[in-house]
């Protein structure tokens, strides 16, 4: 590759199709993941790629394969698969690409639980080119004859690690072994050890490794504060913070919790909503999509049901209690400072939960520093420089 950093698709090999609908998109220059990766993928290479959300990553696969694949798939066998570990993610990253398959004559199709596995039967016979599926639905599909895998040549795993959290590493693998035609995998992830490791070393043939970021290094655009706070205090600081902020996700330990927060926050004027895995998906999807049009500015989740959240504008996260760890932190965290954008991570600590923040600092090779005590009424709370 040049050592010019390219400053349009078409310098990576982006075919005359897809760039003009990347134009019409809206997306003028590509992403450092995407520099690295669309080149190795369009030659064919499996990629292994260590990027966290937000980096642009969806386009990085999103591109090499709608580009590799052939068009006009016959009905129940597409000739593309994008394996996700959540509901929320598949239809993100089914919106992003639909519109530059559709400028290229070829259809895209989420396939995901808690919605209608008719309809979705109904769209694969009609023929779809790129599935973008969660494991369980689609394996339900494959068992059921509804859609074939044996058409498949290029597979992307995203958001791995994700997947592998969430128990779902055997169903990816019985995908992989099912995948019978020769293809091309890449696998996305935040970290490449453990189970995601094991997935690699296994399934992707002699991959190119592309990254933009390191685990620590991901934090380099977003600012840390860890505050000391009373327990009864919590919910007003977050007001406070978000009204000074703008759109925010806090993340809270427990369903219970998050609409304990939810009612808190709307009772203080604040427009929020919780999301967790007992509401319905109509419900989560409703929230996400009022949260993304400013509508709600604040957002009450928990970890599992934050892992579909890909939205660019977050200007701060609030951890309501510690995270139990560095990785964590990073999952949580991530959802700001994304796409080249500043952000803020909040820790809300009580005097009993000092000691982990100290594990985080060190974790992210911060300044070891007490958390600082505020209340609900410190000024500097709505304009977090200050402190």
């Amino acid at each position: 590759m040049s050592s010019r950093t390219p400053t349009a698709f078409a310098d990576l090999g982006v075919p005359d199709d897809i760039d003009a609908g990347l134009a019409a998109a809206g997306f003028d220059a590509p992403f450092a993941i995407q520099t690295e990766a669309i080149p190795v993928a369009l030659k064919g290479h499996d990629v292994c790629g260590r990027a966290r959300t937000g980096s642009g990553k969806t386009l990085a696969f999103g591109i090499p394969t709608l580009a590799r694949i052939d068009r006009n798939a016959a009905p129940r066998r597409p000739h593309g698969l994008v394996l996700v570990p959540t509901r929320e993610l598949a239809l993100q990253v089914a919106e992003v690409l639909s519109p530059l398959a559709k400028h290229c004559g070829m259809r895209v199709l989420a396939v995901y639980g808690g919605a209608s596995r008719d309809k979705q039967i109904d769209e694969l016979e009609r023929g779809v080119d790129l599935v973008v599926a969660t494991p369980l639905r689609l394996i339900d599909l494959v068992k059921a004859g509804e859609v074939g895998l044996d058409k498949i040549t290029v597979i992307t795993l995203d958001e791995a690690d994700r997947m592998a959290d969430e128990g779902f590493t055997p169903q990816v693998e019985w995908i992989l072994r099912h995948i019978t035609a020769e293809h091309q995998t890449m696998l996305f992830s935040a970290t490449l050890d453990g189970q995601v490791g094991h997935l690699v070393n296994r399934y992707l043939k002699s991959p190119i490794e592309v990254a933009v970021d390191s685990a620590t290094e991901t934090v380099g655009t977003m600012r840390h504060l860890f505050l000391a706070i009373h327990k009864l205090d919590k919910d007003k600081v977050i007001a406070s913070m978000a009204a000074g902020a703008g759109q925010t996700v806090v993340f809270c330990d427990t369903k219970r919790r998050c609409d304990r927060v939810e009612r808190a926050l709307l009772d203080l004027n604040v427009k929020a909503a919780a999301i967790h895995g007992d509401l319905t998906q109509v419900a989560r999807e409703k929230a996400l999509k009022r949260f993304e049009a400013n509508q709600i500015n604040v957002l009450v989740a928990t970890d599992v049901a934050a892992r579909g959240i890909d939205i660019d504008d977050v200007s701060l996260v609030v951890h309501y209690e510690p995270p139990i760890d560095v990785k964590a932190y990073l999952h949580r965290s991530g959802r700001t400072a994304r796409a080249g954008r500043d952000g803020w991570a909040v820790t809300l600590a009580e005097y009993n939960q000092h000691t982990t923040c100290r594990i985080i600092q060190r974790g992210l090779r911060l300044d070891i520093q007490p958390p600082i005590e505020v209340f609900s009424n410190d000024p500097r709370l709505k304009d977090l420089r200050k402190f």
